[in-house]
C-alpha cells in the first residue's frame, strides 16, 4: 500500500530555482567563546542548581538562569554537553582558543606551530564563498595576553587551514571598515568606493603588460600581488551588489570603548548587521581573552577576571 504525501517545501531539489531565490533563508554560523568555563553549581542559597546547563527534554526542555534571556527563542535551541577537547591537556590556557573549533593539538616541533583548520572555516567553505567576507573574526579585546602565551599563533579561534591562522580584530572602527569601506559617513564611503574601482581597473591593465616583461621570480611575486588585489576588487564589487539601502548603517565608530559592557554590545551590533546585510554569514568571536585581568565593576566583581578563576 502506498500514501500520497502533500507537496512539501523539502521536496524541491537545492539546485532549482526556486531553491536559489533571495527569499530563501541563508544559513549562517556564529561561535562564542568564553574562557574558563561558566558557573555550573550553585550552593549558597540551598540545593545544589546548575547555573549553565539546560535540563530536562522535549516539552519539559528549561534552560537555566544564565541562559534564560533565551526564552523566547527556546524552541529553536539545542543543548548538548559530555565534550570534551583533549588537545588542551596541561596547557593551562595557552592552547585553548586555537584548538577550540578543532580540537587538534598543535605540532610545535618545526619553526613555528601547526596546527588545523578550524570548524569555522570548513564551514565557511560551504556556505559563505559568495559573499563580500567569507568569515569574521571579532574579539571584544586584545587576546595577545602573557597569560594565554603571549601572543602568537593561539591567540584565535579560527585557522583557514594548518599554517593560516586568522587574527581577531578587537577595534570596532576597523571591523566597520572592513564591512562596509573607507569612510566615517555614507556619503564618504560612496566616494571612497568610486575611487577604488577606478583605481584597481588601472592597475589591472597596467600589470597585463609589465607580467610580459618580468622574469619568472618576478611573475611570481606580482602574481601574489594581483590575488590581493583580485581580492579587493572581489569584495568591492560583491559589497556593492548587496544592495545596502535598505539598512540603517551608523557612521563608523571611534575605535575601542571605554565601557567594556558597552565594547561588548557594539561588536555583536556589527555582527548582526553583517548577518543582515548578508557580507559574511560565518563569524567567531571570542567574547572574554583567555588571560585578560580585567575587573567587572559593573556587575559588582572589582576583583581581576583572571586570577578569581583560579580560586573558585
Amino acid at each position: 500500500m502506498k500514501l500520497a504525501l502533500p507537496f512539501l517545501d523539502a521536496m524541491v531539489p537545492a539546485g532549482t530555482a526556486l531553491a536559489q531565490t533571495a527569499a530563501v533563508p541563508k544559513l549562517r554560523t556564529a561561535f562564542f567563546y568564553i574562557p574558563h568555563g561558566a558557573i555550573m553549581y550553585n550552593t549558597s542559597h540551598g540545593p545544589a542548581m546548575d547555573k549553565w546547563t539546560p535540563g530536562g527534554s522535549g516539552a519539559d526542555f528549561k534552560l537555566s538562569p544564565i541562559l534564560a534571556s533565551l526564552e523566547p527563542y527556546k524552541k529553536y535551541i539545542t543543548s548538548f554537553g559530555n565534550l570534551e577537547n583533549a588537545a588542551t591537556a596541561g596547557s593551562v590556557h595557552t592552547f585553548n582558543p586555537a584548538t577550540w573549533l578543532s580540537a587538534a593539538r598543535p605540532d610545535t616541533g618545526g619553526p613555528k606551530a601547526h596546527m588545523a583548520t578550524t570548524l569555522d572555516q570548513v564551514i565557511a567553505r560551504f556556505i559563505s564563498q559568495d559573499t563580500p567576507l567569507p568569515s569574521l573574526e571579532l574579539a571584544s579585546e586584545t587576546t595577545s595576553q602573557v597569560a594565554a602565551g603571549g601572543g602568537g599563533s593561539y591567540t584565535t579561534l579560527s585557522f583557514r587551514d594548518a599554517d593560516s591562522p586568522l587574527p581577531m580584530e578587537y577595534n570596532p572602527r576597523k571591523v566597520f571598515l572592513e564591512l562596509f569601506g573607507e569612510g566615517d559617513t555614507a556619503q564618504e564611503r560612496a566616494a571612497i568606493s568610486h575611487q577604488t574601482s577606478s583605481l584597481l581597473d588601472l592597475i589591472m591593465d597596467r600589470t597585463k603588460k609589465l607580467q610580459g616583461e618580468l622574469g619568472g621570480g618576478d611573475r611570481a611575486v606580482l602574481d601574489g600581488y594581483m590575488d590581493s588585489v583580485r581580492e579587493i576588487e572581489r569584495r568591492t564589487q560583491m559589497a556593492s551588489a548587496k544592495g545596502l539601502s535598505g539598512l540603517k548603517i551608523p557612521n563608523a565608530p571611534e575605535g575601542e570603548l571605554d565601557k567594556f559592557e558597552e565594547q561588548v554590545k557594539l561588536m555583536f551590533d556589527l555582527l548582526a548587521l553583517a548577518f543582515q546585510a548578508d557580507l559574511t554569514r560565518v563569524a567567531t568571536y571570542i567574547m572574554v581573552a583567555e588571560g585578560t585581568n580585567r575587573t567587572y565593576n559593573h556587575v559588582g566583581v572589582p576583583d581581576s577576571f583572571h586570577p578569581v578563576s583560579h580560586h573558585a
